[in-house]
């Protein structure tokens, strides 16, 4: 049997090719889903975190259980200022990170 060279790709490669190169729409769009996602799933952990339901949260934050749920599912369609009632009742600290001409704004 003769021995077959495998070829590797990484990672950063596969977003390349199959969703497009860092600067094109399509890369940009999937890493705003992607970070979006990430948010949502850091809002549920920190509500379980804190022994809250859906509904608790909510009447905390001032919307309906429908919207924390969306929320957690994907931060997609949230407002900025709703996410950061939920980390306010949520008792927890968030920062954002802005760039602007390769440089970093931290607003905290």
């Amino acid at each position: 049997m003769k021995n077959k060279k495998m070829n590797s790709t990484s990672f950063a490669e596969m977003k390349d090719k199959y969703i497009g190169k860092i600067g094109t729409i399509e890369r940009d769009e999937y890493e705003h889903e992607l970070r979006m996602d990430v948010l949502g799933r850091m809002i549920k952990a920190a509500r379980q975190e804190r022994n809250l339901t859906q509904e608790q949260l909510g009447e905390l934050v001032g919307v309906k259980k429908a919207q924390i749920s969306k929320l957690e599912s994907s931060a997609n369609s949230a407002r900025i200022d709703t996410i950061i009632k939920v980390f306010k009742a949520l008792k927890a600290e968030i920062s954002f990170q802005v760039k602007i001409e390769e440089q970093y704004l931290q607003l905290a």
